[in-house]
């Protein structure tokens, strides 16, 4: 029987038992000053992406301090993306930090201590463009977006909550599995990973 390699990046998220029933209509109140923040630190990430790639094509390793805080601003995002609009997973509000913590979200790579010097000159744009395409259609992109499969199941989880006070479990692990899936081709797009992205839901 074949089984399915766990793919070394790990995305977690924990659904709270319980959940405010109309605090999610104003998370995106409450979440601003985290954006403010992740959008420098996106800047920053783009910028030592690039950095990295020309580190791996000469070296054939990604820079230790590089991947752990491009690694960083991807934790931070999901962590901001659970408690918000990418899955109303908690209330617990994030931590403004790019290491893990005691948050019931977390993201977790793996270190490569070398990465193929080819592989980095097609594997983020020609390579990974059918995961794009699937990504396109169930989360709208890689982060928090006004379309998609995944927002409209965390719309309808947010309306079932606000009347039933109830997150159905299914429903839950449905998006956190497209997001799981949306992460990992974001590791491997970000040149963290020369792993080829499973084409599964869930780890």
């Amino acid at each position: 029987m074949a089984t399915n390699p766990a793919y070394p990046a790990t995305i977690v998220g924990e659904l709270a038992p319980s959940l405010s029933r109309w605090l999610w209509l104003i998370k995106w109140l409450l979440i601003i000053p985290h954006i403010i923040v992740l959008v420098f630190l996106w800047l920053a990430f783009v910028v030592l992406t690039v950095v990295a790639f020309f580190a791996i094509l000469f070296t054939g390793r990604y820079p230790r301090g590089i991947f752990d805080f491009n690694v960083g601003v991807m934790r931070w995002t999901w962590r901001v993306g659970f408690y918000s609009y990418n899955a109303l997973g908690t209330d617990q509000y994030p931590p403004f930090s790019l290491s893990s913590r005691d948050y019931p979200a977390n993201l977790e790579v793996e270190y490569p201590e070398r990465l193929s010097r080819g592989l980095v000159l097609v594997k983020w744009w020609l390579l990974a463009l059918p995961h794009y395409l699937v990504v396109a259609v169930l989360q709208g992109g890689t982060g928090p977006r006004f379309g998609g499969l995944n927002f409209i199941l965390v719309v309808f989880a947010g309306i079932m909550l606000l009347f039933t006070g109830r997150y159905h479990r299914d429903i839950f692990q449905l998006i956190l599995g497209i997001n799981q899936w949306a992460l990992r081709v974001a590791v491997y797009a970000s040149l963290m990973r020369d792993e080829y992205p499973p084409f599964r839901l869930g780890e």
